[in-house]
């Protein structure tokens, strides 16, 4: 009976631990990527709120329980795949801006799938700073990625809770280094 027991404590920490399994997942004719197989395509009036931007997402897929999100945003751009390390810096202080605080992992220009990206993983907080607030800062783990192709600039975003971002890191990893365009 107690081997019964270790082994059903084991099967359910393995399937706990497991990494996420991937498919490909086709977001246009020229962009497909790895998703977990559990993530949805979130619907418009979802995209609408959570990413009220002038220029709406290509595509917004989300887990589940809505916490883990993965956008593609795609628009037109006059700059090319080389400049990719020019725009290192603007794209660095918009984030900067955006965020109270931004603890970099990562910020480089990497290949993936013949492909030249500007990646940048971080941990951002977010804080309420209206003064009058009690209510606690937002940390997220994520990964954005640009890159110029075909003179579109295409922007891929993953957003994971703070909490979540060392079982998630791996998987957020490969998903980013899944990414082909044609």
């Amino acid at each position: 009976m107690r081997y019964l027991a270790f082994l059903a404590i084991i099967l359910i920490a393995g399937a706990t631990f497991a990494q996420t399994k991937l498919k490909k997942t086709q977001i246009s004719k020229e962009v497909s990527v790895l998703l977990p197989q559990d993530f949805m395509p979130m619907p418009d009036d979802g995209i609408a709120r959570k990413y009220p931007a002038t220029t709406r997402p290509l595509a917004v897929y989300t887990s589940p329980n809505g916490q883990i999100d993965f956008s593609v945003t795609q628009r037109p751009s006059q700059f090319k795949a080389g400049d990719l390390n020019m725009l290192r810096e603007f794209y660095k202080a918009n984030l900067l801006e955006r965020f109270t605080k931004v603890d970099f992992i990562r910020e480089d220009v990497t290949n993936v799938k013949g492909n030249d990206f500007l990646v940048f993983e971080f941990v951002s907080t977010l804080a309420d700073e209206r003064g009058a607030s009690n209510l606690a800062p937002v940390q997220k783990y994520s990964i954005i990625q640009y890159t110029i192709k075909n003179d579109q600039l295409y922007i891929f975003t993953l957003h994971v809770p703070f909490s979540q971002k060392n079982s998630w890191q791996p998987t957020a990893r490969e998903m980013m280094n899944s990414i082909t365009i044609k």
